[in-house]
């Protein structure tokens, strides 16, 4: 009956009720198996649940599992073995029950309907071991295909960018030369590590650079690497020998010889006196 409402009778509204939780095809098609009502289509029955206000087995918006495929001793199986890894929960369970027409994806997709948990989080545990802990590849396979081989580091083999203590490059970004001295990096457990070469050489004459200085370049050749050439000063003096907002200044870097002694004594005077200033 379309543009209307379908009537039902008294025993007709029973039975909907009593069934009203059923999949809406399986609804459906119970109802007019059970009434020989072909006149009834599953659109209808769907409108009538929703203004009768029956509810359908819904929490939180989403429908909890469809069971229509198992019979209640399958679904108990089923519920009683769900922590087994799916591959053998599968044939398991189609061994037990000669379900053949069951594949694993209908199977796992019961599982996380019904929130069933299997314990298992997908990563390793601490301590956990890999799958092929102690298992080599087979021969000219993997890591032991000749291909493979080729690339592969070999014990006491150094790689082609290796450079041994004394070798020096100057750092593209700030100028400064970085010099391989031979001492353990302790940041990667090396025999050797890069140092700056003028702090390097520098601390071997004076001892280790104090905290919150640095070293300035006083010919302004940051390859110039001579110890005497780099004096220690507080960090806080840079923006005054740098310029910054000292604008009516010449920058140390840019002043002649004959004054950067006097840029640099005025320089690190006021930063005393303003350091002296605070409490």
């Amino acid at each position: 009956m379309r543009g209307g409402r379908i009537a039902y009778s008294d025993d007709e509204m029973a039975w909907l009720e009593a069934n009203r939780t059923m999949v809406i095809s399986d609804y459906h098609r119970a109802f007019c198996s059970a009434f020989d009502r072909s006149d009834v289509a599953a659109t209808h029955l769907h409108a009538l649940r929703k203004r009768k206000g029956w509810k359908v087995g819904r929490a939180g918006g989403r429908y909890v599992g469809r069971r229509r495929l198992y019979s209640p001793a399958e679904i108990d199986w089923l519920r009683a073995n769900c922590t087994l890894p799916l591959a053998e929960y599968h044939g398991a369970f189609c061994e037990r029950f000669a379900r053949q027409d069951v594949t694993a994806a209908q199977i796992l997709g019961l599982r996380k309907r019904e929130g069933w948990q299997t314990g298992r989080t997908g990563r390793f545990e601490p301590g956990q071991p890999s799958y092929n802990k102690g298992k080599r590849c087979a021969p000219g396979t993997g890591g032991r295909h000749p291909n493979a081989r080729r690339t592969q580091f070999q014990k006491g083999a150094r790689p082609h960018t290796y450079r041994g203590a004394g070798h020096e490059r100057i750092d593209e970004k700030d100028g400064y030369v970085v010099m391989i001295v031979e001492e353990t990096n302790p940041w990667t457990g090396a025999a050797t590590r890069p140092v700056l070469k003028h702090r390097y050489l520098w601390e071997q004459v004076n001892g280790p650079l104090p905290e919150s200085h640095c070293l300035k370049c006083l010919d302004g050749d940051k390859t110039n690497t001579d110890p005497a050439n780099w004096q220690a000063i507080p960090r806080g003096v840079l923006p005054r020998l740098n310029g910054g907002r000292f604008k009516k200044r010449i920058a140390f870097d840019a002043a002649p010889s004959e004054l950067k002694p006097t840029i640099m004594a005025v320089a690190r005077l006021e930063h005393a006196l303003r350091a002296k200033a605070q409490p």
